[in-house]
């Protein structure tokens, strides 16, 4: 198996001196292209800070994150900030999309910020949303949408730029238990590939039969690693065709 990201002796405190406070406290992972990864915890164990630290969002204060070979901490802000764009899709717990925008509309906002040609972006994002199952949405504002329809088009709106890798922040915490293991089946099925690897956090144990490796976090460290069958599901094809492109 080949590492897709290696994060090294990573920590992350909060506060100066005496208010000092540790999140993460010399954290090591590595995820491998072709698997679903999740990383579970109780709530304050750091699971969201490491995974906002591996996606390049936010600074650690010690340790190095090593993806596709590069360390994207010695990155300048403007290249760190391209690389994600290109290279890594994430998927907030409260979607983070805009209300009165089509569907189709947030979908391409990672293609606007490329500077793709507008109806170029707008025909690609229409397509992944025909992925999802929303292709009758997408002319919706995302306001009149379902609960689990705004995830569909937040996970639609991370794939578009075709990335190696995906996050996902919560995925399940809004859902009912149906509506999760639905949308979460579909991406493993769907969009996990050999080339890509998708990192899930997540306390919902209705969604763990899901992952081919489960990290147990507590109090800022990992503690332990449940190991599932290792295997890439069948892929959908036009998804793959597409990304070949």
């Amino acid at each position: 198996m080949k590492a897709i990201l290696e994060a090294k002796n990573i920590v992350k405190y909060f506060g100066v001196d005496e208010s000092k406070t540790y999140a993460l406290k010399g954290v090591n992972l590595t995820a491998y292209y072709g698997e679903v990864l999740y990383i579970v915890g109780p709530s304050g164990s750091g699971k969201t800070t490491l995974l906002s630290i591996i996606s390049g969002i936010l600074r650690p204060n010690e340790g190095t994150v090593i993806v596709k070979d590069k360390d994207i901490w010695k990155m300048k802000d403007d290249d760190l900030a391209d690389f994600r764009l290109n290279h890594i899709g994430f998927v907030f717990q409260d979607y983070h999309l805009f209300p009165k925008l089509t569907t189709t509309e947030n979908v391409s906002i990672p293609l606007f910020l490329k500077r793709q040609n507008w109806d170029k972006s707008l025909k690609e994002a229409k397509y992944y949303l025909d992925v999802m199952g929303l292709g009758s949405k997408a002319d919706l504002p995302v306001y009149k949408l379902s609960g689990g329809e705004q995830q569909r088009v937040a996970i639609a709106r991370a794939i578009v730029s075709k990335p190696d890798i995906l996050i996902f922040d919560e995925p399940t915490a809004s859902l009912d238990g149906e509506t999760g293991r639905q949308i979460i089946s579909f991406v493993k099925e769907h969009l996990l590939t050999q080339d890509r690897t998708i990192i899930i956090v997540t306390h919902d144990s209705r969604i763990f039969e899901y992952a081919n490796r489960i990290l147990h976090m507590e109090d800022g460290k990992l503690k332990q690693t449940t190991n599932n069958h290792f295997g890439t599901e069948k892929n959908n094809t036009s998804v793959t065709q597409l990304e070949a492109q």
